[in-house]
């Protein structure tokens, strides 16, 4: 069976039968894409020009720290580290130059000549250039300093990033210019350039950490490019297939993903895809979830990576870091129990899930759910709560509008799912009690949560403490229609009349996070009202499961042309569906991936 049959065999999803849903003009969708090219080029302003691996990245900054242009980060403790800038230079002048980006090669290009860029491996670049030379420029406020070890190389210690550059010249020449204070160098420029002006220059940047080992550069730069290629072309043969007027995203959202992986590292024990490489240059405890479910037909290895990643650093207790870098476990807050169903999720699309895998993850999981039980039942109400908005995902969600300490009908759905899973997991590993106890603590929480949180013909939040009645006019509230049939009918039919009626939740792009008449909306304010990739896709995936699976199809076509329009940022103005915040987030580009290939089924 052919690698790309086994892809679409994989990510299929049995759909229920249903209804047509009458309000609802299903458009057409085209035939599915014969498959990726890799041939695509893309804005390094919006997307980062990087490598599987690495921890590198080029973007160009409308507002850097020496003004705009376009620069080196490194992204190494999850902070936005503008290491050097880059110009172009014939004579000493700075000249005008144009980027264009492919998913292997960076080329820069002036009138009078073309620099090349190749990250070959991921702490390498290569460079080349011909007819001009290229700049490099230490921005003058950060710490750093430059010494030359021979004559064709010169070590860079990058210390605001804690990092070492080696700087090689592997034909032309290498030119340096520094002041030294007596600790740091304010001015550090950095020159490659041809012998003569016509001729063409080849030079290396070798990141390391604490000592350099000299090296024969073997390969020439189109070697080194053309093994990049390869690579490349091996993560494009797992790819999900898609239908042909969404190909040119998937093939975005296919980049955006693999270039986002850094090898690991310090406190990130597998390899890991941050959620972004422009400035979300990190992993959080549940944007970790829609990677791993993306992953799970193409890669499943690295799926489960991305889905064990936070298990290996759960604290005693049983919490999960709000957000991992190499350098640092950030506590002050976590994310929603979404594991739980995301572990369901990958459950039913793949075989890979294994009875190995089910053992590793049991305990972990289990974990995971009783400090909620444990550690934010203040009120022993039987209902656990959010601290704070940023513990829900949802930062600045209104539900959370007027104080912190909240208990909330979409926590205590997602522990039902949790504990749904666990009994699962519990029975094929042949726990069969601990099985039965999930069931019953499952089977209580939704008894209460339908009992404490619906209150006539909505979904409230609870104060915690004194059970105040919290209104919101955020989705939120809606989440819990992820149980689907679970629900009461009448509680689950009203759910979904109210996501349907046009004007409220539901635009032209597909479900905004704020009701648009809430005096709290704002088209760009974050949960205040921007469409975002994992409320759709745990919204659609209640709907199929309540059986309607026309309005989830159509949700999930509005989204995704919306993706192709504004590119796969981080959220979207609901009614314009402009992309705002990160140019490229990893999992709206998983999100796009999943439910694009789901389109045809």
């Amino acid at each position: 069976m052919g690698i790309r049959v086994l892809t679409a065999l994989l990510w299929r999803r049995t759909i229920q039968s249903c209804c047509i849903v009458a309000i609802l003009d299903i458009s057409s969708v085209a035939a599915v894409s014969p498959g990726y090219t890799g041939k695509i080029s893309f804005d390094v302003s919006q997307v980062a020009f990087s490598r599987y691996g690495s921890y590198l990245a080029f973007s160009h900054l409308h507002e850097g720290p020496m003004g705009d242009g376009l620069y080196l980060r490194s992204l190494h403790r999850g902070v936005r580290s503008e290491v050097l800038r880059v110009d172009l230079i014939d004579g000493g002048k700075v000249l005008r130059f144009r980027e264009m980006a492919t998913p292997t090669i960076l080329r820069l290009e002036a009138d009078e000549g073309f620099i090349e860029i190749c990250i070959s491996e991921p702490g390498l670049i290569r460079l080349r250039g011909r007819g001009v030379g290229i700049r490099l420029s230490k921005p003058p406020d950060a710490a750093g300093f430059a010494f030359q070890r021979d004559q064709i190389h010169w070590e860079f210690n990058s210390a605001q990033q804690d990092i070492r550059f080696m700087l090689t010249s592997l034909q032309g020449t290498l030119r340096v210019e520094r002041d030294w204070n007596g600790t740091f160098a304010k001015i550090m420029t950095a020159e490659f350039l041809p012998v003569v002006p016509a001729q063409q220059f080849d030079a290396a940047i070798e990141e390391f950490q604490s000592g350099w080992r000299e090296r024969l550069y073997a390969d020439s730069f189109e070697g080194a490019a053309a093994g990049v290629e390869r690579e490349y072309q091996r993560w494009l043969a797992t790819m999900p297939t898609v239908p042909g007027e969404f190909q040119a995203t998937a093939e975005l959202a296919a980049y955006v993903n693999w270039s986002a992986v850094v090898v690991p590292e310090g406190n990130l024990t597998r390899p890991s895809m941050l959620m972004s490489k422009n400035w979300m240059n990190a992993v959080w405890s549940w944007d970790h979830c829609f990677n791993a479910m993306a992953l799970m037909a193409s890669d499943p290895d690295l799926a489960w990576d991305q889905y064990m990643l936070m298990f290996d650093r759960q604290s005693a207790e049983g919490a999960l870091p709000d957000s991992l870098t190499d350098r640092q476990i950030y506590w002050a807050y976590t994310k929603p129990p979404i594991h739980g169903w995301a572990l369901a999720w990958m459950m039913r699309h793949s075989d890979s899930v294994d009875r190995k895998r089910l053992a590793e993850v049991y305990s972990p999981l289990a974990r995971w759910t009783k400090w909620y039980l444990q550690f934010r039942y203040d009120d022993h109400d039987g209902l656990p709560e959010y601290d704070h908005g940023n513990d829900s995902g949802w930062d600045n969600s209104t539900v959370f509008r007027d104080r912190p300490a909240i208990e909330t009908p979409d926590l205590a759905a997602l522990l039902v799912l949790q504990m749904q899973t666990l009994s699962t997991v519990a029975g094929r590993l042949g726990l069969v009690r601990e099985s039965e106890e999930w069931k019953r603590q499952a089977d209580d929480l939704l008894r209460r949560l339908v009992s404490a949180f619906w209150r006539g013909n909505h979904f409230v939040a609870l104060g915690s403490f004194d059970d105040s009645i919290v209104e919101s006019d955020s989705l939120l509230l809606y989440l819990p229609i992820v149980l689907g049939k679970q629900l009461p009918e009448s509680v689950r039919l009203k759910l979904i009349a109210d996501l349907k009626q046009p004007g409220q939740f539901l635009t032209a792009n597909g479900l905004a996070t704020e009701r648009l008449s809430s005096r709290y909306y704002e088209s760009d304010g974050y949960w205040r009202g921007p469409i975002w990739a994992p409320a759709t896709l745990m919204v659609v995936d209640g709907l199929e499961s309540s059986g309607e699976n026309e309005f989830a199809r159509e949700l999930k076509l509005r989204f995704c042309r919306m993706a192709a329009r504004s590119g796969l940022t981080e959220n979207y103005d609901a009614v314009s569906g402009r992309g705002l915040r990160d140019g490229a987030y990893t999992w709206t580009a998983s999100v796009f991936l999943i439910i694009a290939h789901e389109l045809p089924h």
